[in-house]
């Protein structure tokens, strides 16, 4: 081979070269750019959608506030049952005071509603205690607090109980709004302070009814409630306390049973275990004004 077809041949191979290198990139950058543009004309779905907020159906409770029946006009506390009928009986009514119904109440009537609760949260009031001795006790109020939303106490209530140390329950509950429901018939016994005594003018007050079970005031005693604000729900020892709805709902609620002033009560002052502290800061003077102001009237 002369020397000039050698040079040719090696020209010839370098250029060949070249071109082979040109088209091997070319290819590896169009399938790149190939890849990416289907990707961009159909990206990865996510696997669950994310929904709107707006297209979500409004939370809906699932406890019916029906209007009251039956709502007592001068009292909730009912008579005493025949003579002739010795079964689970009211204790006789407490002394006697002016009926709402001839006053001119300073604040306009509360909404009143009817909520259920199961029975295994409520029992009867009974005429002896578990020795057979006759019980005379006269009506005493107690006052509670939720502490928690109002119908999260309602839906307790209404769920099945069998066990004793579970059971609970109030007569009446008052919302931050003013609202009265009542949940336990106020001839029933509601379970709303277990070991308990109450200390007034008659001396230590409590009924055992269950040999299991501690003596309590629950056979005498009316159960009324507050809605906790949403700052109480903690087991600290105040909060922001309670509307002023709820104290005009609770004067005009209590002005109609009658009960006297110093047969009203908290769940702290009759409690005996020490764990109970409800209702936390209510204002007794503010409640004391509001509810002189129904006889004030009269």
């Amino acid at each position: 081979m002369t020397k000039s077809n050698v040079f040719l041949t090696l020209v010839l191979s370098v250029a060949a070269g070249v071109i082979t290198s040109a088209f091997g990139f070319w290819s590896v950058t169009e399938k790149e750019a190939a890849s990416t543009s289907a990707a961009q004309k159909d990206p990865v779905q996510p696997a669950v959608p994310v929904p709107n907020p707006e297209d979500l159906p409004e939370m809906q409770s699932d406890i019916a506030l029906a209007d009251p029946e039956g709502i007592p006009q001068t009292s909730p506390i009912p008579q005493p049952v025949a003579p002739n009928n010795p079964a689970p009986i009211t204790p006789p009514p407490p002394v006697p005071q002016r009926p709402l119904t001839s006053m001119s109440s300073p604040y306009p009537q509360p909404r009143e509603v009817k909520a259920t609760v199961h029975p295994t949260n409520y029992g009867e009031r009974f005429a002896t205690n578990v020795q057979g001795q006759p019980v005379q006790n006269n009506w005493l109020i107690v006052l509670h607090e939720t502490v928690g939303s109002g119908m999260s106490a309602i839906r307790h209530f209404q769920t099945p109980h069998p066990r004793d140390e579970d059971q609970a329950s109030y007569h009446a509950l008052i919302f931050i709004d003013g609202t009265i429901v009542y949940l336990v018939p106020p001839e029933k016994r509601a379970f709303g302070a277990g070991n308990s005594v109450f200390v007034g003018a008659n001396g230590a007050e409590a009924v055992k009814t269950n040999p299991n079970l501690p003596a309590s005031v629950n056979n005498f005693a009316y159960h009324i409630a507050l809605e906790t604000p949403v700052d109480g729900n903690h087991n600290g020892p105040s909060h922001s306390g309670y509307s002023a709805a709820q104290y005009q709902s609770l004067a005009w609620l209590i002005a109609r049973t009658g009960v006297p002033a110093q047969r009203i009560t908290t769940h702290a002052g009759v409690d005996r275990s020490g764990e109970r502290s409800d209702p936390r800061s209510f204002d007794f003077a503010k409640f004391n004004s509001m509810l002189q102001q129904f006889y004030a009237r009269s």
